[in-house]
């Protein structure tokens, strides 16, 4: 550059988002566009607050269209437990979605793994299906590649506070 020259002035862009928009199955199914307007785009994380009475496990009127889409819940949850059961991840971090009984099977599958000395390979999971038998219930299988093992994995999901919370785990 010439001496008394300006310098050219320096603009930020920002990065656009590149990632896929995530599709809730159940509104593909629904016909009706005004229920579909009343649906929201965008489901957001949950407070620790409870809207019910402390005696009932599940909020009154907590419908599907409430919760987040089970079939990405699902393949995010089997991914964290695999984690956590093979010892990658520390088992709190899914205390907050998995019951009492559940998470000290997972915990205790965690503190026997950190006592191998063999470094396993992350586990991926290959494929997720879901039931809705009831309101508020999902039942879920997953297929995990493991270390090389291919596995199965079987949960049932309740509906709290307008979060999924594991109550039953199978893990083959």
């Amino acid at each position: 550059m010439r001496p008394g020259t300006p310098l050219p002035t320096i603009r930020v862009r920002p990065i656009p988002d590149i990632c896929p928009p995530v599709i809730d199955t159940r509104t593909a199914l629904l016909q009706d566009t005004a229920l579909l307007q009343e649906l929201s785009p965008f489901i957001q994380g949950t407070l620790a607050i409870s809207f019910c009475d402390p005696d009932c496990s599940t909020a009154p009127g907590t419908f599907s269209s409430d919760l987040p889409e089970p079939t990405a819940w699902v393949t995010h949850m089997a991914q964290a437990l695999i984690e956590v059961m093979s010892g990658a991840r520390p088992a709190p971090q899914v205390i907050r979605w998995t019951t009492p009984e559940v998470y000290s099977v997972v915990a205790r599958r965690n503190a026997a793994s950190r006592r191998r000395t063999t470094q396993a390979r992350r586990a991926i999971v290959r494929r997720v299906r879901i039931c809705e038998p009831a309101r508020g219930v999902v039942e879920a299988c997953a297929v995990v590649v493991d270390n090389g093992r291919v596995r199965a994995i079987a949960m049932r999901l309740n509906a709290v506070d307008r979060r999924w919370v594991v109550s039953q785990l199978q893990v083959g």
